[in-house]
């Protein structure tokens, strides 16, 4: 078995994301001892956004890649290759500005890989990537309604993964965290029975 924890905050110590994304890798290496962890901070050390290169590793045929793009194969395809080997993964996925980080991002652009994560065909989309649990530890300033106007984190978090055919999602949250101490405590506190509840 193996265990992936994705990290994407930039407030080191003052996360409420990595407290989260924490709580969840204790809980879950206790219940599977035998597990594997594979941990990235992308909060700290960004994987970079894709350009024409990386895309092209990625997305085009091999037959398509360019020097470059064969070059820039393995590395990029990699991020994937380690999500689809992870039984369990562990998303930390802080909102700033109404969105999740653009660090966050730039991994989850490196798992819509056509004919790998998904598939197009006649009947439509079809993912290719489900057969794992994915637990997105989610902290927010405010409180959100889900579709609502100011909304773009989760419910982006929710359609990529379900685009590529993850249905075995849950998301763990802290809201109101700008409230001030007492909210935050609360919110973790709440967040952690959801949590020994896996």
């Amino acid at each position: 078995m193996q265990i992936l924890r994705i990290d994407s905050a930039t407030t080191g110590e003052f996360s409420l994301s990595r407290k989260l994304t924490q709580a969840l890798v204790d809980h879950f290496t206790a219940k599977h001892p035998e597990a594997t962890l594979v941990e990235h901070d992308y909060g700290t050390d960004p994987l970079p956004h894709l350009d024409a290169v990386t895309t092209g590793a990625i997305r085009q045929p091999a037959d398509a890649h360019t020097d470059a793009m064969k070059a820039a194969f393995a590395g990029e395809r990699a991020v994937l290759d380690e999500f689809m080997a992870s039984d369990i993964v562990i998303v930390g996925a802080p909102m700033y500005n109404f969105t999740i980080p653009s660090a966050l991002k730039s991994w989850i652009d490196r798992l819509g890989v056509p004919r790998v994560a998904f598939a197009y065909s006649e009947a439509g989309p079809k993912g290719l990537a489900g057969g794992r649990k994915v637990i997105v530890a989610s902290s927010r300033g405010g409180e959100y309604q889900m579709d609502g106007p100011m909304e773009h984190q989760e419910t982006l978090l929710r359609d990529v993964f379900g685009f590529i055919g993850v249905t075995d999602l849950t998301f763990v949250r802290v809201e109101k965290a700008g409230f001030g101490p007492e909210m935050v405590a609360q919110g973790l506190a709440e967040a952690q029975k959801q949590i020994d509840a896996l």
